[in-house]
């Protein structure tokens, strides 16, 4: 989006020169996972307060951000001709360009003040050119001597970018919003969890209460009924002994006493019966009364054992209310803790973003690990770390290359980065070859399965194969055949442009044309064009384009005769395809390797009949390269077979 939003206008100095500055800024938030979840666990285990402080302490955030920029070219307007609105874009351009400038100045003179405010541009940017980033310049310069003026003032302003220091940074904050929402989970856990058992014993009590009530209300009616009932039936027994008692006595009055003498032992008998049986009766009923009784007072047991389980049930609800109260306190507490905390990290915040640290720019890879996994931990504010070089110094070389053996495999990437790094440099190409550095890094090609390893030792030996030398050890050692298969098994679009790159590398060389060739490096170029990805598809441009160039010198001294061996192995056709690509780098190299083919007579049918010399008509009229498009011209006029088809086409040149 940004890229179709862009400006590019016409001016006499670029045909597509930029108007505008180009800045992506992706801002990158990642949380650190382990502390705070073991501490959680824990605390669900034990279940006592300290665990649960330990792990109310807020995850750990870190934040990062890639700032990519590109920046539009500074033009003097006498040199441009820019006129109007172009003028006044051209301005602004230089204008900022100039705060810029003042800038990197003043952080190179490590001046008090440094005018960031002067611009937008310089705003965006002062994290990257004064503050905690690793921070990569590119600065480009044209070959013309007539601007060689600005040439060299670009490269100045490059010299004093390389004086600036930063100071890489870790920058972590806590995660004070998820803490806040975890504790409000755990508050409504904790409330819910006490209602709940509140509402449970509120109920165990009332169904207690409730059923001793009724057994008690149960035993004193059916005591009350039993009592009643035997009362009546003793009362009534009473009274019927009595009446039969007053009948026989008066029976016994009325009759004779001659009658009664004789009979009057029988009847004081009867009635010493009747007392017997009557005591016998007043014994029964007042055992009778005496098992009530006791019945009574086994419900009136049972009544206090339910009231005392509801004492107990009131005093456990006490208790489980006192530890609410508790809790609630430890909570209110715990929030205080937490806005105090929230406040003091806003504070540090606060002086870490005013705060400025010398260190230093420098790009490449990562350093040199310690050479066990067990070593302490980085610290959350890393210093500068030391320049690769200095690493090379202070550990040695040999040490170094000792580290691409190691078991740990985090121990051999970062030992085969720092080796890429080391071969970026043309004074330490020839060392690392003599100690045996490219030895070990094809080693690494051919058997690490990792894909980072082979990647960073792919890009060493492209850096070692820019030196003419060590080409022939690569071809020697079997390099070519190794990238090969790097290529064929390989997903990672940086991993192909790197694999490309050392192919491209040995592409310039007029001596392995024919061993490259055969050792199937052109077919792993024309492999990797599957791939898409502009990066690798520039690299195999820039490798056909110097072994199209090669191949060109070759026959011009009269050392190569007959058809391309770029025709042969079928590039032909997608040369043409890519020969109008969009993608500038892409596009120039394609050109250029499509001229020097058209130079020999033997490729003018080829080029002919895979629609190539519209290709070749389009360079010599619109390529934006002076010396592509004068190439191409002569092509097209020293050519009989192009000159006649052109003429039974009926195009000019």
């Amino acid at each position: 989006m940004g890229e179709a939003h862009r400006v590019a206008a016409n001016t006499k100095l670029n045909t597509e020169s930029s108007r505008s500055h180009a800045i992506l800024m992706v801002n990158v938030r990642r949380a650190v996972k382990g502390r705070s979840e073991m501490n959680v666990s824990m605390s669900a285990e034990n279940g006592h307060s300290s665990s649960m402080m330990d792990s109310l302490r807020p995850p750990i955030v870190r934040k990062s951000k890639l700032v990519v920029v590109d920046l539009a070219g500074s033009e003097r307007i006498d040199k441009s001709g820019s006129e109007g609105h172009t003028l006044e874009e051209a301005k602004s351009i230089n204008l900022s360009l100039s705060s810029l400038g003042k800038c990197i100045n003043a952080l190179a003179e490590s001046s008090a003040h440094v005018p960031v405010r002067d611009s937008k541009l310089t705003r965006l940017l002062k994290d990257s050119f004064g503050g905690t980033a690793r921070t990569s310049l590119v600065v480009t310069i044209g070959p013309s001597p007539r601007h060689r003026g600005e040439t060299t003032s670009t490269i100045m302003f490059g010299q004093r970018a390389m004086k600036v220091q930063n100071m890489v940074k870790l920058k972590e904050e806590f995660d004070y919003k998820s803490l806040c929402r975890r504790l409000d989970i755990e508050l409504d856990k904790l409330i819910a969890e006490n209602e709940r058992q509140r509402k449970y014993f509120d109920d165990e009590i009332e169904r207690i209460t409730a059923e001793a009530q009724y057994r008690v209300a149960e035993a004193e009616k059916e005591c009350k009924i039993s009592l009643e009932n035997e009362k009546m039936k003793y009362h009534q027994e009473y009274l019927d002994s009595i009446k039969i008692l007053e009948e026989k006595w008066k029976v016994h009055q009325q009759s004779p006493k001659k009658q009664i003498k004789e009979p009057k032992s029988t009847s004081n008998g009867d009635v010493q019966d009747l007392l017997q049986n009557e005591k016998m009766l007043r014994q029964s009923a007042e055992d009778e009364s005496n098992d009530l009784k006791n019945q009574l007072s086994h419900w009136k047991k049972m009544e206090a054992t339910a009231t005392a389980e509801v004492v107990r049930l009131r005093r456990m609800l006490d208790t489980e209310a006192s530890q609410k109260d508790k809790l609630e306190e430890e909570i209110a507490v715990l929030k205080s803790q937490l806005m105090q905390l929230s406040l003091d990290a806003d504070e540090t915040r606060m002086s870490l973003d005013t705060g400025d640290g010398p260190g230093k720019i420098f790009p490449g890879l990562d350093s040199l690990m310690s050479h066990s996994r067990n070593s302490q931990p980085r610290e959350q504010s890393n210093g500068p770390k030391a320049p690769v070089a200095k690493l090379f110094e202070q550990v040695g070389l040999q040490k170094i290359l000792s580290l691409l053996e190691s078991e740990e495999p985090d121990v051999r990437v970062h030992a085969v980065k720092v080796v890429a790094n080391l071969a970026a440099e043309e004074a330490n190409q020839e060392k690392i070859v003599e100690a045996g550095g490219l030895t070990s890094l094809l080693m690494l090609l051919r058997s690490s399965e990792d894909e980072t390893i082979r990647r960073v030792a792919a890009g060493a030996i492209a850096n070692l194969a820019m030196n003419e030398t060590n080409q022939d050890l690569i071809m020697a050692q079997g390099g070519v055949t190794l990238l090969s298969m790097t290529a064929s098994d390989a997903e990672d679009p940086q991993t192909l442009r790197m694999v490309a790159g050392a192919i491209a590398n040995l592409c310039g060389n007029d001596k392995l044309q024919t061993r490259l060739r055969g050792e199937g490096g052109i077919k792993a170029l024309l492999g990797m064009v599957k791939c898409g990805h502009p990066d690798v598809l520039a690299q195999i441009a820039r490798g056909i384009a110097n072994f199209a160039k090669c191949e060109s010198r070759a026959a011009t001294q009269g050392n190569k005769v007959g058809r391309s061996l770029l025709v042969d192995d079928g590039a032909l056709p997608w040369i043409v395809k890519n020969a109008n690509n969009e993608a500038a780098p892409i596009r120039r190299h394609i050109e250029l390797a499509l001229c020097h083919l058209a130079q020999h007579e033997v490729n003018a049918k080829d080029i002919v009949s895979e629609g190539a010399l519209w290709e070749l008509v389009r360079i010599s009229r619109d390529c934006s390269r002076e010396d592509i498009r004068m190439l191409a011209y002569r092509t097209l006029t020293s050519s009989p077979t192009l000159q006649s088809e052109m003429r039974r086409l009926r195009i000019e040149c």
